[in-house]
């Protein structure tokens, strides 16, 4: 089965433009009633509430071991208590909330909660250094952050700022 097609060929300037093989005509529209990111969540919530939605991974001994898992019900659960947090701080709808840290169910966590609110999720990477970090924070005018807490360590410099630094675990 292909996967990508090509819907534009190269020029003298760029290589050809290619799309998902489902969407070759077009882009693809939603299901009626799925809007935004937070739609498709409370959907899934919704229709598959008992299923697994977040998994972590053990490590013992420095071997992986097995998962375990949340259920969809039960991250909306955390979802909503989050957001009511983040609400009740004085966020807004539109403003923006960054998340620093790596992958992990937190950051998922994090970022449902901002959707709930229709916060804009700005992600922080530290891959290109603090100083982009920094950046980042002053211009996409970032109103609260979720830190992980190994990284709050790296951002005490920064505590003047006027963004609240929370921590994830």
């Amino acid at each position: 089965m292909k996967h990508l097609v090509e819907v534009e060929p190269a020029t003298e300037t760029a290589g050809p433009a290619y799309r998902n093989a489902r969407a070759k005509d077009g882009l693809l529209q939603p299901p009626p009633g799925l809007h935004s990111c937070w739609d498709i969540f409370r959907a899934s919530v919704e229709k598959y509430p008992n299923n697994p939605m977040l998994g972590r991974r053990s490590v013992v001994d420095g071997k992986a071991g097995e998962y375990t898992w949340v259920t969809y019900k039960e991250v909306y659960d955390v979802v909503m208590k989050l957001a009511a947090s983040i609400s009740k701080s004085g966020i807004k709808q539109g403003e923006c909330c960054g998340i620093y840290g790596a992958n992990c169910p937190e950051w998922i966590i994090s970022m449902e909660a901002c959707n709930a609110l229709g916060v804009c999720c700005v992600p922080l990477y530290d891959s290109l250094g603090a100083g982009a970090v920094e950046f980042i924070i002053c211009h996409a005018e970032i109103q609260i952050v979720f830190v992980e807490e190994k990284k709050i360590t790296e951002l005490e410099y920064w505590d003047t700022h006027e963004s609240f630094w929370w921590a994830i675990q």
